[in-house]
């Protein structure tokens, strides 16, 4: 791999003055710059950014830690954020921990070795920041940020006693709206699939499906409530519980691949959605536009989250001794094929 001297040696001039002109540190004449250029095309230069960022203490890099690369809200998260800092002159490190603790320990410290300029995380947090894993147990994920001398931004996360900006959809309003407008359509057996309760969000989806719950004076029994762990394979196996124990005429899915996995359960069992059974989710991400029947849910747009979390992190980098803000985004109803009102037959409850 060719070198700056290299090039100085091809264009007969000091690699000082190469390096002005790769940087545009400071002004040569036409006919050095053309004999540089020439140089660099020839032999194939690539300055090196390490080095760059080593004079400018910066690397216009970010990193952005997931928890889960399959699910596609994930995706489109890190797609927001990836247009967003191109058109800005970044790149982003993207760092998928597989809800593992020592990998997204390794990842924040590669991070720093890489010396990002900043730091956009979206983990699935539980109690006080503490990351639940099926591979790892509970580990301090507060802790582990903490140490972390970069700017940082938290998306849909909420990580107590961390001082960082924090972008997030109202969880409980959108179980809230997502409840409400099953009971609007006249249903009364509804049904929940939350998220893993040791996490903040799952907490806060339950918690807006309680509210419209209670709202509407329906005592809620424990077998309408069933846990997973926010996959379509967990929602499925939770859906199974559902239909065969006793069911429900609605099922609130707290995101929607654990909505697809009750759309998997219910065509096996030849219940027509939604003329037997409505199924909400939430997120809309954009595979919900495509199952059959369509999937009714509630959220906001995932790229536009992304691009608003990385907008926040530039501006931090760019002014990092201001206060931290959070910014809590307002979901809204996204009106599919998979609900309708109850079939008059239905019973099942009674």
């Amino acid at each position: 791999m060719a070198t700056i001297k290299d090039v100085a040696a091809l264009a007969g001039i000091s690699y000082t003055t190469v390096s002005h002109v790769v940087n545009s540190s400071r002004p040569v004449s036409d006919e050095v710059r053309l004999k540089v250029e020439a140089a660099i095309v020839q032999l194939g230069y690539v300055p090196s950014a390490v080095a760059r960022s080593l004079k400018a203490q910066a690397t216009s890099t970010i990193g952005l830690l997931i928890p889960n690369g399959i699910n596609p809200y994930f995706a489109e998260l890190a797609r927001g954020i990836e247009d967003y800092c191109e058109r800005n002159g970044f790149c982003v490190i993207l760092c998928n921990s597989d809800d593992d603790p020592d990998k997204q320990r390794n990842y924040l410290r590669v991070l720093q070795e890489k010396r990002v300029d900043g730091l956009i995380v979206s983990s699935v947090g539980g109690d006080n920041g503490l990351i639940v894993s099926s591979v790892g147990g509970d580990n301090g994920l507060v802790q582990g940020l903490a140490a972390v001398r970069t700017p940082m931004v938290i998306v849909d996360r909420d990580l107590e006693n961390l001082p960082a900006d924090l972008i997030r959809i109202d969880h409980e309003l959108g179980a809230y709206l997502a409840t409400e407008h099953l009971l609007e359509l006249g249903h009364r057996h509804i049904a929940c699939i939350c998220g893993p309760t040791a996490t903040s969000v799952a907490r806060m989806r339950l918690a807006g499906y309680r509210r419209a719950m209670a709202a509407a004076n329906i005592e809620v029994p424990t077998r309408w409530i069933k846990e997973s762990d926010f996959t379509s394979p967990s929602g499925y196996a939770a859906a199974v519980q559902l239909l065969d124990e006793g069911r429900p005429s609605a099922i609130f899915a707290a995101n929607d691949m654990v909505g697809f996995g009750v759309l998997r359960a219910a065509a096996e069992r030849n219940i027509r959605v939604p003329g037997e059974l409505s199924v909400i989710g939430f997120d809309d991400i954009q595979m919900s536009r495509y199952v059959y029947p369509a999937l009714t849910t509630v959220g906001q747009s995932i790229l536009q989250l992304g691009e608003r979390a990385a907008q926040v992190l530039l501006r931090r980098i760019a002014a990092p001794g201001t206060p931290v803000e959070q910014w809590v985004v307002a979901p809204s109803m996204v009106l599919r094929e998979s609900t309708a009102a109850p079939s008059r037959a239905f019973d099942q409850f009674r």
